[in-house]
């Protein structure tokens, strides 16, 4: 049977189409549901109708290669703005699609089995409004905690200022308290991870089947954040992958980067399996 996940996350909608044991594709569109968010508690009316009409668009493009049913769930902007309800009831008038908000605690879950299915490690999910960190040993959780920090709050909160992005993020992730990852193979997931993968390779266009596995030390998470924190957007755009997500993604890269700092991790392999597989193993079903 074929299913299409649709994700709905503060800087982009994307859609899965999965049979088979198999992601068939993926699709992204960047949206921006979070913008302003951290300001104002609230979900921008536009930004609730083009993220909305993206979700409806993505339900059309699934059905249309044949997905029998479309599952759709929604992370940090929606389950945190005081009026997620408006966006979720928007979705269900266009397309009839009921949005599933997920708790963070889901959301690092997710990832985490899309990720590693049902081998031990851990994740880093770096989103536009939150960052999950999972951790799996000996087949049970030892460590699962979701802070509401990622690269659209950032952006809202100190916007390109390298200084000030730092002070955020290192007050903001002081919320994980103390964990030592070091001895773990560690996965990152999710738009900062594969942009950076990306970036690494030198890549033009969104090439998956390069970027999956790719392995980063912390050193080159860092030093790839300050050299994209020192480009102007235009030049960012001009050169990278990064067009559309040109004013986060040095942001996201030092958000990443820190975090491996506070969980003592040398290197992160990028993984292009994240929470739209994990979602739907998560739900009780099958690839």
């Amino acid at each position: 049977m074929k299913t299409g996940i649709i994700d709905v996350g503060s800087n982009s909608v994307r859609l899965a189409l999965t049979a088979d044991g198999k992601t068939l594709y993926k699709r992204l569109a960047t949206t921006r549901l979070g913008e302003g968010l951290s300001l104002s508690g609230k979900i921008l009316p536009a930004a609730a109708e083009r993220t909305a009409r993206a979700v409806a668009d993505f339900k059309l493009e699934a059905e249309r290669d044949g997905a029998e049913r479309v599952l759709c769930f929604a992370t940090a902007a929606v389950r945190s703005a005081v009026n997620g309800a408006i966006f979720t009831d928007e979705v269900y008038r266009l397309c009839g699609l009921k949005v599933d908000v997920i708790s963070g605690e889901e959301e690092a879950l997710a990832g985490l089995y899309g990720a590693l299915k049902g081998g031990d490690g851990g994740i880093i999910d770096v989103g536009g409004a939150s960052t999950e960190v999972t951790v799996r040993t000996g087949g049970e959780i030892v460590f699962s905690q979701s802070v509401n920090i990622g690269t659209v709050r950032l952006l809202d909160l100190a916007g390109r200022d390298a200084e000030k992005l730092a002070a955020v993020i290192n007050e903001k992730i002081s919320e994980y308290g103390k964990f030592d990852a070091s001895a773990l193979d560690m996965y990152a997931i999710g738009g900062t991870a594969t942009r950076l993968a990306a970036v690494r390779h030198g890549l033009r266009e969104y090439r998956p089947e390069i970027t999956d596995g790719t392995v980063v030390t912390r050193r080159e998470v860092l030093d790839t954040a300050d050299r994209l924190l020192s480009m102007s957007v235009e030049e960012i755009r001009a050169t990278t992958i990064c067009t559309k997500s040109a004013d986060v993604v040095g942001g996201g890269c030092l958000l990443l980067g820190k975090v491996m700092e506070k969980f003592n991790i040398s290197k992160i392999t990028v993984s292009e399996s994240d929470n739209l597989e994990g979602y739907l193993m998560l739900k009780g079903g099958a690839l």
